[in-house]
This record gives C-alpha cells, structure tokens and sequence, in this order.
C-alpha cells in the first residue's frame, strides 16, 4: 500500500514536472512572438496579432503599418503611413471603423482561413480569405506593400497595393479595366465622391499620362495579359505619392525637405471644369467665372449653403417639378452633354422631341443626326472646348417656367428702362460728393484686370485666416486658394490709420503694371474699414530667408546671379518702361519673393510713389530700411531713381556676401573696417581676390567673370554722386556682358571708415534715423 502511494507520488511528481515544463515552454514561446511584435518587425505570422498600439515597420523603417485616429475621439483605423516623413501622412487605409471607449480591444490577426480585424476578441471583419493554410505569413515591405505570402513557393495571396484606395504609391501597378491575373481591377477611389481614376490608353499604346520627367520616371506595360501604369522616383526625390482627391483630381505630389511639406508638381485634368459631374448633375461649370458652377436657367443649387462653401456635389435641381402633361424644353446651346444608349429611330428633331414628350420619364434629349432620349439618369453638363464640339440639349421644364420667365423678363425690361437715369445720376452724384471730400477710401486710376474681392471670399479661401505666412510693418501675410484652384497670399492690412497710405500705394502701382519680376497684385478688398490685398502665392518666400537664415536649401551661384539679373530687370521696368517713373524707395532681400523656380519678384511697394519724369520733386520724409538708404536722402536733393539703384547696390552685396550688410557694422573698430562693402570696393581697386569675398558657403563654387561683374555693379550703385551711378538698364547689360565697365573710385564714405570708423558709423546712423520704416 504504501508502496502504491510512492509510486503514486512520483508518478505525480512527474507528471506535474512535464506538465509545468510544458507550461513554461508555451510561456516562452508566446513571449517571444509577443517580444518578436513588439520590436520593429516587418512581419506578422500564423496567430499572432497586432495590438491596437502596435505596428509592423518596413525592413529600412521606410513604412508604418497600424492602428491610428483618423481625428475622431474613439475613432481608428487600420492603415500604412509614411515613417519618415515629418508629416504624418497615411497611403493605405482600410474603411473599418471601431469606436469605443477601450482601443486596447482592437487587433488585427493572421488566421488560417485569413486576415481579420477584431474587437473584443470577437471575430470581426475579413480583410481578406482564402483556403486553410498554416504556411501564410504577412510582410510589409519597402514600397509600403503589405502583402500575405505562402512561404513555400512566395506565391502572393492578396496585397495592399491591389485595394482600392484614393493613393498610388511608385512600384504599384495601376491597372486598365481588368486585371486577368489577380482578377482586380485595382483603380483608385476619390475619399468622400468615389471618382475613379481612368487612365486611357491610345491606340499606339502609348497612353495619356503625362508627367513631369524631373521628379519620376513613368512605364506603360502592355502584354497579352497585362495592362497597367507603374512609376518609380528619380533620385534625389525620395518620397512621391499620386493622390485622387474628392473632386476626382490626380495629384503628384513630392516631398520638399527644405520646406518640410508635399509639394504639387503634377495635376490632371489641369481644369477643374475638364472633370466630369464637377458641378453635380444639370451644373454646368465654367472655369472663367469665380465660383466655377452655375445652374441653368429654371434651375437653383439643390444644396445652396454647400454652393457658398465651393461644394457643387449636389448639383441643381428644377425650381419648378416637371407637370409631365404640360411641360415646355430649355435649349442650351454649344454644351457638351453624356452619351447616351437610348436611340429612338425618328425621321427629325420634331419627332424627337414628341418622343420625349409622350413619356413622363423623359428629362431631356438631344438631336444631332439621330435622337437620343435622356430618361431619369444623371446629367453633367460641359461648355464646349476647343478640342471638343457641343451641341443643342433641350431639358424638360414646367411650361409655368417659360411663361413666368418672360413675364419677368418684360418687367425687368421696364424696371430697366424706369431706373437707368436714376442710377446715373445716383452715381454722379455719389462720385462729386466723395471727390468734394477727398476721401482716403478712393482708389484712383485702379488698373481694370483687378479684382474686387469680398471679406467673405477671402475667408473662405484662406479659411478664416488660419496660415499665417508671415508678417510686417503693416499687416499680416495669409496663404489662401481660389475656386480655381490658384494659391494666392492676402495681405491684411493691421491698421487702416497707419496702412492706408500703402495700401492705396500699392494698388495705384501694382495694379496698373505687370512685370515677370514684379509681383503680381490680383485684386484688392475694401468693406467698411477692413482693408486686404491678393497677390500670387510665391512658395519660395523671400530672399531674406534664403541669404541669412538657416536653411538645408543653399542657394547655389547660378541662381544668385539670376536672382540679381531678375530684380536689375523689374526695377528698370519701373524706372523707365512705364508711363510715369515708378520708384520703390524700398529694395531689400525682405521684399524680394521668390517663385517654385528661385524666379525673383520685387513686392511690397508700400513706400513707392509715381514720381514722373523730370525728378524735381524734394519728398519731406525720407522713405527706405536703415543700411539701404542713399546720402541724397540727408543733404536734400531732388529724388530720382538713383536712390533706388544705390539700395539695389547694398542688396548685391548681401546676395555676394550671404551676409547683412549692417551686421559687419555693429562690432569693434577691425570688424568695422572689414566692412564688407569697403573690403570689395577696395578688392576690385587694387586687384584683389574677389574669390575671398565670396559666401563661405559655397566654398568657392562661382564664375569668376560673372563674380567680378557682380562685384562692379554693386560699387558702381553706391557712388556718392547720383550722377556717377549707372541706371538699371545699364546695370542689367553690365550684369549680361552686354556693356564693359572700369574699376569703380572707392565711395568717400568707405574712406572716412577706413580712417576713423567711430565717425563714420554716427554719420550713417544720422543719415539712417529718420527712416520711416
């Protein structure tokens, strides 16, 4: 007995022995798939699961794979972003949404029949299925790629990159139609109206898609059993992305590491109106009018608060229901409209129409050498093109429409007649009274291709003023865009009693000139005391930060040198191309912006005044930035445009330099007499190497002969005499190698810093005091 009980015990002992090393190596196992997830594994295998606050990340930790918040409290979905990029920014998404109170529930797991999403360890949604297998694993790969292989023979189960989304990321194929071999057609779909993208194919195969070769290199592939479109980035251009957006645009966006954001540099169709149903159903769009859509006649917006808001999916509906037994057509003329399959053989339009009219279905129709019958399908009306012809489309309309319609019309003719005199005379009256009071509000001599923008207008394209872009002396910069499309900067002027004066300076001399160096000024606003002004967006921003901030961007000799050349140009535009002399007073890297292509613009012309032609005139207040201004504004000579180019000349040395020019002003007496201005006046002199001069940053990477060039101009601009100064137009054909010019004398301001630099710096701080700026 008591032996039983020994060998009972042991047996026991044994058994609780194998079954806790059982235990612990289950223990072990799971604690290494679960230590194998939790690291940066790119992998998912056969039963395991990927938490809620876990990812998989590509083998080089390009792509991201997880749950994320799509901005909704309690809200995720399971999606792959970009890791390296400052923006987060999700190129795959799957359209299952859990909300609730405890994420920690949510998890994707690997099954043997396929992959699923779950909550609450409850079986939730398939992303995808396929027969039992044990030797399934998913991978996330390098090109943002998730796919599910069998392990065996790497055939490819399912993949991310044939899932429907509104992104197209490079290496993934687009497909024609229908994909034979994987049976998907693989398009891409719009965020919110569910456009989908079709690229055509021509009959040469060749295609139509067109693309900036800079950024990417594009392949058309065509064989028995494939059709498709696949890309791949040009270095150094890492990260690209094509996205349809919910206006059923194709956009190609590039990653700016300067700048730190997407940059657009491809779009189809390049007109908003070009995308069919832009405007909804009877809308009809036109890309010259602002707000791009419009109703036909009898027709309103069915949303109409969407339409304020640049929202056109609801499309127009009739202000009248149709009668069906006595109903009357609307012809529009020169329109292009959807095919259609209903044909009714008749023998003319007449018969068309009465075919139209015996059923109450029918909407409308259209005759061009056979009848087509529209009944209840959606419309989306075009203007004809260039390249396409329209024709006459009659829409069904109550017949109350037509009678009312020309009921009012008499009446509007007769309101026409009645209140024309009174208007005329409203209005001269209104102008007497308001030229009587000189009133600061009149613009005088606006220029007829501005726009006059409503505060309302520019809310919505700036939306509520919420990126600020920059500010100055006398207002805000914001980044806006228009209906059309266009990026546009709006000026808020801060204060209409300190801004009034450069606002109406700057419409009475933008507004008037255009210039592929000047910046150009859209439009302007003015409601009640709010004042704004709409000029181009320049995605560059300004000199300024190029020259003396730090930026990754370094702005290589080439484009210096045609940025010089650019604003030489602008300026002797304005001093000598227009009707009266135009004077900035005002150059300095601050005001000059620069366009996607480092294309200088001269801008804010705040201080500038017309002047005219003989120079007589002696201004009160000297106008200008401490370190530009020229001596004639002290010693009170008559202005001319030399007081510009002496400004323009300190601007190119900075350009030369990278550096300010007051900065080399404000140290001890050696760094004051390494004045950089002097030290290049003093270089051309005696033969110096100009070399030397030359930013550090660009370590010596410059044309000598364009240097020299450079360096000449600039001692020429800033001569003592006004005389001895050349004009812009001889300092841009100096700038080309048109014109030669000798070594410049050294200015005598150099010479008394040279000799006694204390002196030197009260005398520019006197001269420099009294700016207004």
């Amino acid at each position: 007995m008591a032996q039983r009980r020994s060998q009972k015990q042991e047996t026991c002992a044994t058994t609780s022995k194998v079954s806790w090393s059982h235990f612990a190596i289950l223990l072990l196992i799971m604690s290494v798939l679960k230590a194998h997830l939790a690291t940066a594994s790119d992998t998912i295998y056969l039963g395991q699961s990927l938490a809620w606050n876990q990812t998989l990340t590509s083998n080089s930790g390009i792509f991201e794979m997880g749950f994320f918040k799509p901005g909704k409290p309690l809200h995720y979905k399971l999606g792959i972003w970009d890791k390296m990029i400052a923006e987060f920014t999700v190129v795959w998404e799957k359209n299952i949404i859990y909300s609730d109170s405890d994420p920690a529930s949510m998890a994707l797991e690997l099954y043997k029949d396929g992959l699923r999403v779950t909550q609450k360890g409850v079986g939730g949604d398939y992303l995808v299925s396929y027969s039992n297998s044990t030797i399934v694993v998913g991978v996330l790969l390098e090109n943002g790629n998730f796919i599910l292989r069998n392990k065996l023979d790497d055939i490819v189960l399912w993949q991310t990159f044939e899932e429907a989304t509104d992104t197209w990321l490079p290496g993934a194929k687009l497909w024609f139609g229908f994909n034979t071999i994987s049976t998907e057609t693989n398009m891409l779909l719009s965020p919110t109206r569910w456009f989908s993208a079709d690229l055509e194919l021509e009959k040469n195969g060749t295609g139509h898609l067109e693309l900036t070769k800079q950024y990417i290199n594009t392949s058309y592939v065509s064989n028995m059993n494939e059709s498709y479109f696949i890309y791949y980035v040009v270095s150094p251009y890492t990260f690209a992305r094509f996205v349809l957006n919910s206006i059923g645009e194709l956009i190609l966006y590039v990653w700016d590491e300067d700048l730190h954001r997407w940059s657009l540099v491809w779009k189809a169709p390049q007109q908003r109106c070009e995308i069919a149903g832009f405007c909804g159903e009877y809308g009809i769009c036109n890309q010259q009018n602002g707000s791009l859509c419009n109703c036909p006649k009898c027709f309103r917006p069915r949303y109409s608060r969407n339409w304020d808001l640049y929202d056109y999916e609801g499309g127009c509906e009739r202000i009248t229901p149709l009668q069906c037994s006595d109903d009357k057509f609307l012809t529009m003329h020169n329109v292009l409209f959807p095919e259609i399959s209903h044909l009714p053989a008749v023998k003319n339009v007449e018969e068309c129409k009465l075919n139209c009219l015996s059923s109450c279905h029918c909407v409308a129709y259209s005759y061009n050498n056979g009848c087509s019958i529209f009944k209840g399908t959606p419309i989306y009306l075009q203007p004809s093109s260039c390249n396409e012809l329209g024709g006459d489309f009659h829409i069904r309309i109550s017949a109350s429409e037509l009678v009312g319609s020309k009921t009012n019309m008499l009446k509007k003719a007769a309101w026409i007649v009645g209140i024309l005199d009174v208007l005329i005379l409203l209005i001269s009256i209104g102008l007497a009274i308001i030229r009587s009071r000189h009133s600061t509000v009149v613009l005088e001599e606006v220029h007829i291709s501005l726009i006059l923008f409503k505060y309302r207008d520019l809310q919505r394209a700036t939306r509520k003023f919420s990126q600020k872009l920059g500010e100055g002396g006398f207002g805000s910069v914001f980044k806006g865009t228009l209906p059309n499309s266009t990026t546009i900067a709006v000026k808020k002027i801060r204060s209409l009693d300190q801004g009034e004066k450069q606002f109406r300076a700057e419409v009475s001399t933008l507004g008037a000139i255009q210039h592929v160096n000047l910046l150009r000024l859209r439009g302007f606003c003015v409601e009640a005391s709010k004042r704004f002004l709409v000029y181009d967006y320049m995605p560059k921003g300004s000199l300024e930060s190029h020259l003396f901030q730090n930026t990754p961007k370094i702005l290589d000799w080439k484009t210096r040198y045609q940025i010089a050349i650019g604003i030489a140009k602008g300026l002797a535009y304005l001093h000598d191309n227009c009707i009266d002399c135009i004077m900035h007073f005002d150059i300095k890297p601050e005001n000059i912006l620069l366009d996607a292509e480092y294309n200088p613009k001269v801008a804010d012309f705040g201080l500038a005044k017309i002047i005219g032609r003989d120079f007589s005139r002696v201004l009160t207040t000297i106008r200008g930035t401490r370190g530009y201004l020229a001596p004639e504004w002290i010693s009170g000579e008559a202005v001319t445009p030399k007081v510009d180019v002496f400004s323009y000349g300190k601007l190119l040395f900075e350009i030369v330099s990278g550096r300010r020019n007051m900065d080399m002003l404000d140290g001890d007496d050696e760094e004051i007499r390494n004045y950089f201005p002097a030290r290049v006046a003093i270089a051309i002199n005696k033969g110096g190497d100009l070399l030397t001069l030359l930013d550090h940053k660009l370590e010596g990477n410059a044309i000598m002969e364009e240097l020299t060039r450079a360096c000449k101009v600039a001692c020429w601009c800033i001569q003592d005499d006004p005389r001895d100064r050349p004009t812009m137009g001889q300092a841009v054909q100096i700038l080309e190698g048109v014109m030669q010019v000798d070594v410049p004398q050294i200015p005598l301001y150099f010479q008394r810093l040279s000799e006694n630099p204390m002196v030197a710096i009260v005398s520019q701080e006197i001269e420099t005091s009294s700016s207004s700026y």
